[in-house]
């Protein structure tokens, strides 16, 4: 132990200022390329690209450029070319004997972006990214056209290998031309740049500033099946034809997407967007800042769902939805598309490779900015503004669904099963040949439970009529108990979540008295079943009992009867010639012995049940609307239909 111990004391004492090693130029960054560019994997070789690319689009944001050539080349290499005010060649104050240039390729926090003098928004902050380039590069030549002059400078691993020459007149040229190849010692042997990732690259910056045009070159050997080896990327709408383009032939909640651009006072920048709610697909949600991607977000996405969903709960406000106050980002964004563009004088990003922005104050100005222009597009577009509130109170509501649902299965090894109190359940696990009913009434359930087969038959009673969920609001239908105990008994699920094979029955039974009010409480039922487990009713799970209205007795023979209309065949038939029948109406399953509730509604191989289907000849949105018109919230709709259909009514039970 002592000698552990001796041995580290000499240790320490070897370690003195010659132990300090002190990185210059650009040495830190081949040292430790993480801290610059986020690694040395595929991703960071392509961000090499981003930093030539966003200083020629900085260029043509500040209105210096119309043009940029993005190249692949057959040796490897990518070519960035602009035709914007060029790099500066004249010798810099600072170091006399060095060219802007060279101080600019060869220094790090060395640019024109910090004064704010060259550049309102830019990109570029820490005037980094091209000396990291330079770096992190086996060899880059620079040409640089000004002043109808061409000059020219070659670099190998972040030092200038030649000095900066002049080659000559340039007349019709101006801009800066970038070629690089990176550094296999740095990125690996097989390094290559891939031509899809480089082609979305440029295609995505060309729909950022709709003053630039973007020239796409690829060598065909380096071409992927889906990338030509020419494009010209230009779209004077800007992120608005990227979301048109984008969501072609996709269904939206409204006619068209919300689309525009807003300045910020005092000069601060500007924001645009481009925002759709499609009604199908996962959708998306794509910010940049100063045309560099954040794909982690950031405080200006913050400011824009802000907006949105504030936007929307005033205008819900005002229609009388009241809905709308329970809205969230989620609800309001669940399965949008969109696209934010925001510019900004002094970003502040998260790291250097600005994945996200982190600036306080642009949350603020990006909702003030929305504001007025979102409430006046709702208040131009009624209709789509009412559209897109049904389309996102859905989204709200199976929010809520989601939070509400638990998931019930029959046996669990690592919990209690938690069922409602009043459930008689059945004993055999599993669902296989077990049904529920649904009773009307505790009195009701009381004779079902005597009459079931313990073994396969489950009894939920019901307290009188249920909820009409068609009209209820999502509160409502949480803090309906009877809703709750059905979601909770069936186990699987309500609404986008209901899962048939989750079902801890075979067949669910709806059984009411066989009177008007025990048809208003089966309707109230099957509505439930159609619009919160739609898909229980289409595979098959759902009926109807057929509890027996009247009770036929002559002598010992006794029958029972469904309807007025069964009552009257009987009497005509297996009663024909009988002087005094005996017709007892039953007051409603709860007067009936358990017995003959049994015999004539619950026994297997006697009983008739009706299974509830969709119509064949109708389509799910003419359904849906059927349902809608009968017991939704308009009782207009409801009182056509019954002055349409009056006609057709033969039997009257009042």
């Amino acid at each position: 132990m002592s000698e552990l111990f001796s041995k580290s004391q000499s240790s320490v004492e070897t370690y003195s200022a010659k132990d300090i090693e002190v990185l210059e130029g650009l040495e830190p960054v081949r040292r430790r390329p993480g801290m610059y560019i986020g690694g040395t994997d595929e991703r960071a070789l392509h961000h090499l690209v981003v930093e030539i690319l966003d200083n020629a689009m900085d260029e043509a944001v500040a209105g210096h450029a119309n043009r940029i050539d993005l190249m692949i080349n057959s040796d490897g290499s990518v070519s960035v070319r602009d035709n914007g005010r060029g790099i500066p060649i004249d010798p810099h104050p600072k170091f006399p004997q060095k060219s802007a240039l060279e101080v600019i390729l060869t220094t790090l926090h060395s640019g024109a972006k910090f004064g704010g003098k060259s550049y309102k928004t830019a990109g570029g902050l820490h005037g980094v990214g091209l000396s990291v380039v330079n770096a992190l590069s086996e060899r880059l030549i620079i040409e640089v056209s000004s002043n109808k002059e061409l000059w020219r400078q070659e670099y190998a691993e972040g030092h200038p290998v030649s000095l900066l020459e002049k080659k000559g007149a340039s007349a019709h040229r101006r801009g800066t031309f970038i070629t690089f190849w990176p550094d296999p010692k740095i990125f690996g042997e097989e390094v290559r740049f891939r031509s899809s990732i480089l082609y979305k690259m440029a295609r995505s910056k060309a729909y950022l500033f709709k003053g630039v045009t973007i020239h796409w070159q690829c060598d065909e050997a380096l071409c992927s099946d889906t990338i030509p080896p020419q494009a010209v990327f230009h779209f004077p709408g800007g992120i608005s034809d990227y979301l048109k383009e984008t969501l072609e032939g996709v269904p939206l909640a409204t006619p068209a997407p919300f689309a525009g651009e807003a300045s910020f006072p005092a000069g601060e920048g500007h924001v645009e967007w481009a925002i759709a709610w499609a009604l199908e697909g996962e959708g998306f949600c794509t910010s940049y800042c100063n045309t560099i991607m954040t794909p982690e977000g950031g405080t200006h996405e913050n400011g824009f769902r802000q907006a949105i969903v504030r936007g929307l709960r005033a205008y819900g406000d005002r229609v009388g939805n009241k809905k709308t106050a329970q809205l969230t980002a989620e609800d309001c964004f669940s399965g949008t598309s969109c696209v934010l563009s925001v510019f900004l004088r002094n970003p502040q990003f998260q790291g250097q490779t600005k994945e996200k922005l982190v600036s306080q104050e642009v949350s603020r100005l990006i909702e003030s900015g929305l504001k007025d222009h979102f409430d006046h597009w709702l208040t131009a577009n009624p209709e789509a503004a009412l559209s897109l509130l049904d389309y996102v109170v859905e989204q709200m509501e199976e929010r809520l669904r989601r939070k509400q649902s638990k998931e019930v299965s029959r046996a669990s090894a690592t919990r209690k099963l938690r069922l409602p109190g009043k459930l008689a359940d059945c004993s055999i696990e599993s669902a296989q040949g077990t049904e529920i009913f649904l009773v009307e009434g505790d009195s009701a359930g009381g004779s079902a439970k005597q009459a079931r087969d313990r073994k396969t038959q489950a009894i939920l009673p019901l307290r009188g009529k249920i909820l009409n969920v068609a009209s209820a609001t999502v509160d409502k239908m949480k803090a309906n108990q009877e809703i709750a105990d059905m979601i909770l008994a069936l186990g699987c699920g309500s609404g986008k979540e209901c899962d048939p094979q989750k079902l801890r029955y075979e067949r669910v039974i709806i059984m009411t008295d066989a009177d008007v009010d025990g048809a208003h409480i089966a309707s109230l039922l099957i509505t439930f079943f159609f619009q919160q487990m739609r898909p229980l009713v289409e595979s098959g799970h759902v009926y109807l009992a057929q509890p027996p209205l009247y009770r036929l007795t002559y002598g010992g023979k006794s029958i029972y009867a469904h309807d007025d209309a069964h009552r009257e065949r009987l009497l005509a038939t297996e009663f024909k010639g009988a002087k005094k029948v005996d017709i007892s109406r039953f007051k409603g399953l709860g007067e009936m012995p358990a017995i003959q509730l049994k015999e004539t509604t619950m026994d297997p191989t006697k009983r008739i049940l009706q299974r509830v289907f969709l119509p064949s000849q109708m389509d799910s949105q003419g359904i849906t609307l059927f349902v809608e018109n009968l017991m939704g919230r308009n009782p207009e709709k409801r009182f056509t239909y019954i002055q349409e259909n009056a006609q057709f009514v033969r039997d009257l039970d009042v």
